[in-house]
């Protein structure tokens, strides 16, 4: 993981809160090589690496990896006993059922639950409390949650969207990066939708494997962050805030730039990106964020994208997410489907 790569310090805020309620220590975030003397402003930022170090110490000295959040949490070793478990599983689907349970005996108020309904999957979290928790509490949750199920798969485990019970918090920017763009608020329970198809994978991972993978933990599951002043960034941003039919071309983008389109492609290139895979990134966003919204048909989600009919969105969605806008739209809605609880397997 780079040092350019970089988290707000909100979240550093954040984890301190519960796990040092007398007020920031100074000393422990030296240690982490964070300044204290930057706790209090608004945009400052910190290495991803400082902050995956200042993880591992909270975790030490409250014998907690989940930060003192939930009433029993997560006594250290938590993450080694949740993976041993969970790779020993023969697919994707049963080492997360596995990490699942595991995770529901450790914490009393947080039960999370896998459901499959036709080519979705849905991971709730279920609550006994009628207040919603902290949206840091719940990214945390997810972070351990698809950080293993990403590494089990050795890939990327694609998120559609996440629905959280809790209201949006003033910082969102570092949990759009690491998980989604799709993320929704003050929802009737909190979710994560995946496709369902990556559920399948099976798993090969090795003892030699996970001995690497916990040394390296957290760091290597926090999602690289992206310069928030990147090229590639402001672009996305921009589209989004476009009507699909009006994107520009390259040359009509590198234009309004002042630059060349070979220096537009060159300086995207140089950010592991493309113009035409940033325009596909936010026309999928942008599909599943309209879905969402009942009062918008099909027909015109289509046309919306930029899409010559709704067979052709329906063909794009299908290739996209591995189900049909329908399908998609049910669960969202959290209409009743055909879909079925997977009962979590005890580790």
């Amino acid at each position: 993981m780079s040092e350019k790569d970089t988290i707000s310090m909100q979240l550093v805020r954040e984890a301190l809160l519960q796990t040092c309620p007398a007020g920031a220590d100074t000393a422990l975030l030296a240690r982490a090589g964070i300044d204290a003397g930057q706790l209090d402003l608004p945009e400052a930022r910190v290495g991803a690496e400082a902050y995956a170090r200042l993880w591992r110490l909270l975790a030490r000295r409250c014998n907690d990896e989940f930060f003192a959040m939930d009433p029993r949490g997560l006594r250290s070793g938590s993450l080694a006993f949740l993976c041993r478990a969970s790779m020993a599983q023969p697919t994707l689907a049963a080492g997360i059922e596995t990490a699942l349970a595991f995770l529901g005996l450790m914490l009393e108020d947080l039960q999370p639950s896998l459901v499959r309904q036709q080519g979705l999957a849905e991971i709730v979290i279920n609550e006994p409390r009628d207040t919603p928790r902290r949206a840091f509490t719940y990214f945390t949750f997810w972070m351990i949650v698809h950080g293993v199920a990403c590494w089990l798969a050795g890939r990327r485990i694609p998120i559609l969207a996440i629905e959280l019970r809790c209201a949006e918090p003033p910082f969102c920017d570092d949990y759009r990066v690491m998980f989604s763009e799709n993320l929704q608020f003050d929802r009737p329970r909190t979710r994560m939708i995946l496709a369902a198809d990556c559920l399948d994978l099976p798993l090969r991972r090795h003892p030699e494997e996970l001995q690497r993978f916990l040394a390296e933990a957290p760091g290597n599951i926090l999602v690289k962050y992206r310069d928030p002043a990147s090229l590639a960034r402001r672009l996305r941003g921009d589209l989004r805030g476009r009507d699909p039919a009006s994107w520009p071309d390259a040359e009509g983008l590198a234009s309004g730039l002042c630059m060349s389109v070979s220096t537009l492609r060159r300086r995207l290139a140089e950010e592991g990106q493309t113009y035409q895979g940033l325009k596909d990134s936010v026309r999928r966003e942008l599909a599943i964020a309209w879905l969402a919204d009942p009062v918008v048909g099909l027909g015109d989600i289509a046309e919306r994208l930029g899409f010559a009919d709704s067979s052709s969105f329906y063909k794009a969605f299908r290739k996209w997410f591995g189900c049909n806008p329908g399908q998609y739209r049910s669960v969202a809605l959290g209409q009743e489907g055909s879909g079925a609880v997977v009962p979590a397997a005890q580790p």
